[in-house]
């Protein structure tokens, strides 16, 4: 008996998973592992954005410096990420996490004992880099480790409260640890990396290696280049200009790099991407949906950080305790979501998730005005945002690696969370635009500035949506014609 995706042309053919798997202990253990990287993902990100202002203020770091402590990690992350889960695959799932992971502990380490801004952001580019290899992997590790169905479906729930728990935890700790020290913010996650390490030395088991691919020397560089430039063109065309020649040669240069990418896996005998994936209707959605859902949701907090703290002068904590609905509700609801899924299915998940989304942003802009009240406007947001997270995030990871053979799920997450980071910084590059050209914060204290900002994100939100909306009417006509 075999599982194939619905799609006749689907390319994707694998044995069908027992019906249930045994818990061990060992299982558990290896979860944990996981669950503690994602953890360690989502504190950096989150304590080291509430740290900004502290690292630029000691180190004397301009604006421009201080936007790339963030853009550092999100070329290194977004730039690699789709080689990283490959890599994977190719050389050892096991082996892969366990160096990205010591390499992403010695740059933390040495971010908290520098004190020179390039140094700084050079270790946030290798913290990226080594994300790009843990995060994809973990994912992949999770997938094979776990049976495709009740079992990874229950996984990938607790998988998510660590990612939602990771993030809240990062915001109050980031302004409790800023108070003391910014150096802290990097240094936290460094006895959390090793004890993660030791952990998975031990109990993450061994894995073969694919017997296809990796020969192919001209798609590694091709993707990695066309990749990097591509991120590095999103990240800093706000701040260089969108029609400066700069940026301009190097979005075509991009776009040459990957269209050779993709003529290179047509022609060559072992792939480094199997491009067959992307005709698998479920997975190109799943993927279309991360953007959606990253882009829309990464941009609104990020517009709301700005107002909460440059226009409104909350401190750092107390904007923390603003945003924590979100990833309460999310940590609470994530246990829940692999039962749900293994009843209704990931489509009609993530099209819940796509519409308390798209709410959440009406709402906000039908009751905004100049000044939005916290309890009236900002609270219900951030309610219907972390609804629609927690529905959205691991119904879209389980439904972008269902049906993959575990030698491609490696390279199924990191196609994944490479759309998600990529759109998202894009949808966030082209919000900076939209938003710098309005008053200045300290001019006039209202959202008018963002106006323009929640309006794009709405409409991410509601591309979404009706992505979602369109294919599942449609099979309900069929069924019913």
């Amino acid at each position: 008996m075999t599982i194939t995706d619905a799609s006749p042309a689907s390319p994707v053919l694998k044995p069908a998973p027992p019906a249930d798997q045994t818990w061990t202990p060992r299982l558990w253990g290896v979860l944990a592992v996981l669950c503690a990287v994602l953890f360690l993902d989502g504190l950096d990100v989150s304590m080291v954005g509430v740290a900004l202002p502290s690292i630029g203020s000691e180190l004397h770091l301009s604006t421009t410096s201080l936007q790339w402590i963030v853009n550092g990690f999100i070329l290194g992350y977004g730039g690699l990420l789709l080689l990283g889960g490959r890599t994977a695959d190719l050389l050892g799932r096991r082996k892969v996490f366990l160096v990205a992971l010591a390499v992403f502990a010695v740059a933390s380490l040495i971010g908290g004992l520098v004190d020179n801004g390039t140094a700084l952001i050079a270790t946030r580019f290798v913290k990226g880099l080594a994300a790009a290899f843990t995060a994809p992997t973990a994912l992949s590790i999770l997938t094979t480790t776990f049976h495709e169905g009740p079992a990874r479906n229950r996984a990938l729930s607790v998988f998510s409260v660590f990612g939602a728990s990771g993030y809240s935890s990062g915001l109050i700790l980031g302004g409790l640890l800023t108070s003391v020290g910014w150096r802290w913010t990097f240094l936290t996650p460094v006895p959390l990396a090793v004890a993660a390490l030791v952990a998975g030395y031990f109990l993450i088991p061994r894995d073969k290696p694919a017997d296809g691919g990796g020969h192919d020397l001209i798609g590694a560089v091709t993707l990695t280049a066309g990749m990097l430039l591509a991120v590095y063109t999103v990240v800093s065309a706000p701040e260089q200009g969108w029609l400066d020649p700069v940026t301009v040669g190097s979005f075509l240069l991009a776009v040459v790099l990957l269209v050779a990418f993709v003529i290179t896996e047509n022609r060559v005998k072992h792939p480094l991407v199997r491009l067959g994936i992307l005709r698998v209707g479920t997975i190109v959605r799943a993927n279309l949906s991360i953007i959606a859902l990253f882009g829309s949701f990464l941009s609104f907090q990020f517009m709301m950080t700005l107002y909460l703290q440059d226009v409104l002068h909350w401190s750092p904590l107390k904007m923390a305790m603003g945003l924590l609905p979100i990833g309460i509700l999310v940590a609470f609801s994530s246990p829940f979501m692999g039962g749900l899924i293994n009843r209704f299915g990931t489509s009609k998940l993530i099209l819940t998730a796509m519409t308390s989304m798209s709410l959440g942003y009406v709402w906000f802009l039908s009751t905004v005005g100049d000044r939005p009240d916290y309890l009236f406007t900002v609270l219900p947001t951030m309610l219907l945002l972390g609804g629609g997270f927690a529905f959205g995030f691991s119904s879209i990871m389980a439904q972008a690696t269902e049906g993959i053979e575990d030698s491609e799920q490696g390279l199924a997450s990191g196609l994944v969370q490479t759309s998600g980071q990529v759109g998202a910084a894009l949808v966030l590059a082209v919000l900076t635009a939209l938003v710098a050209g309005g008053p200045s914060a300290g001019e006039k204290a209202d959202f008018n500035q963002f106006d323009s900002g929640v309006n794009l994100v709405t409409g991410v939100a509601v591309v979404g949506l009706l992505m979602n909306l369109i294919p599942m009417i449609n099979t309900y006509r069929a069924k019913h014609a």
